[in-house]
């Protein structure tokens, strides 16, 4: 029987295993188009009661609903992505205006120039794996990478919940991975030589990613008002890459922060970058052409491009910006401090995010824990 026919059954003294021989008639249940429960009676055999149950099924399925579907499946299955993807990004009133200029950056970059043309009927898994492969060739980065799949992702479960697929195309698609030998990190050499290889802002930048973790736009909101112990510094805010304003933290609502170590070096560079150039309430990254507006992002990033192209330095292969963050992290972990309070300092989601991208940084921690364990167990 099909889920959603109905059943058959005797209402008689007799068992199942006899109905077959017994002469009460059988009778059916099922529910109507409108959702009604309906009984009939008076079926001679098991077979003209299931014939019965498969008349109303098909009946339901051929109705009014059925046909809405099927009307639902060759309007937005002949579709095209682009077309389809504008109705849903319309759809997405809860988005801010920063996370609405993200979205509309993920589609025109990532989604549409390979995605666009394509119908919407056409989509499977093998499809979508596709579409990350060619991420991968292209070079795109694995945060963008992640963006963009996930709201391929949120479009087709959309669509799959029209009913426009047979099998879900996402299920089972391995979404995007951090891959640990593309973590490129430089040496404390190499870091020494990075820090003071760009203008005062870059140094202050590059201390505040490798000495206290901090994202990009977390390190251009630095407040001298937030160091709240001497070894404490107070992470609130962050400049927003796309509104180019002060804004809440990752993965945090507004007012929350987050407490990370401030080495004694990276407390001496905030003040000595207060002293040197001052401060707006308490902020030391301004806008270098017009103080009232916040750090651009590009300003570091050019600088980076700039370093990199003169060759002037040791710089490991495929190093970014975000390789000091990254140092932050190795300095700690292969300094034994707990990978959960490394977590919490560089303000992941879950463990899981610190442990995927930076389990390779504790090499022979099982080695080291047998001999450390040894040291009580009875000979």
């Amino acid at each position: 029987m099909v889920r959603g026919m109905g059943s058959f059954f005797k209402e008689c003294e007799h068992p199942r295993s006899r109905w077959s021989k017994c002469s009460h008639p059988y009778k059916v249940r099922y529910r109507s188009a409108a959702g009604k429960q309906v009984k009939e009676s008076g079926f001679s055999t098991q077979d003209r009661a299931i014939a019965r149950l498969t008349e109303v099924y098909n009946a339901k399925k051929a109705g009014p609903r059925g046909q809405a579907k099927a009307e639902r499946i060759a309007r937005y299955g002949a579709m095209r992505f682009e077309e389809y993807a504008a109705e849903w990004k319309a759809a997405q009133r809860d988005l801010g205006p920063a996370s609405l200029v993200h979205l509309e950056s993920l589609l025109s970059i990532h989604l549409l120039p390979l995605l666009g043309s394509r119908r919407m009927n056409t989509f499977d898994h093998k499809v979508v794996e596709g579409f990350i492969r060619a991420m991968e060739r292209n070079g795109v980065g694995l945060a963008a990478q992640a963006n963009a799949f996930d709201k391929l992702k949120a479009v087709l479960l959309d669509a799959n919940r029209l009913g426009l697929f047979d099998d879900n195309p996402v299920a089972g698609v391995k979404p995007p991975q951090y891959d640990p030998e593309r973590v490129v990190i430089p040496s404390v050499g190499q870091l020494r030589q990075i820090r003071t290889a760009g203008d005062d802002s870059f140094l202050l930048v590059a201390d505040l990613m490798s000495g206290c973790g901090m994202r990009n736009g977390e390190a251009f909101a630095v407040n001298i008002n937030n160091i709240a112990a001497d070894d404490v510094y107070r992470i609130t805010e962050q400049v927003n890459r796309t509104t180019r304003q002060y804004e809440r933290l990752k993965h945090r609502k507004p007012g929350e922060y987050r407490d990370v170590p401030l080495p004694d070096q990276v407390r001496q560079t905030i003040e000595w970058y207060a002293d040197k150039h001052g401060t707006v309430d308490g902020y030391l990254l301004r806008h270098p052409g017009d103080p009232a507006r916040t750090f651009p992002h590009h300003h570091i990033a050019n600088q980076w491009g700039r370093i990199k192209k003169a060759g002037e330095i040791d710089i490991p292969n495929g190093m970014v910006v975000y390789g000091l963050r990254h140092f932050f992290a190795s300095n700690c972990l292969t300094h034994g401090i707990p990978i959960t309070d490394v977590a919490e300092w560089m303000g992941h989601k879950t463990i899981e995010i610190t442990f995927k991208i930076y389990r390779h940084l504790m090499p022979g921690s099982i080695s080291k824990a047998a001999k450390l364990l040894n040291h009580n167990l009875a000979a």
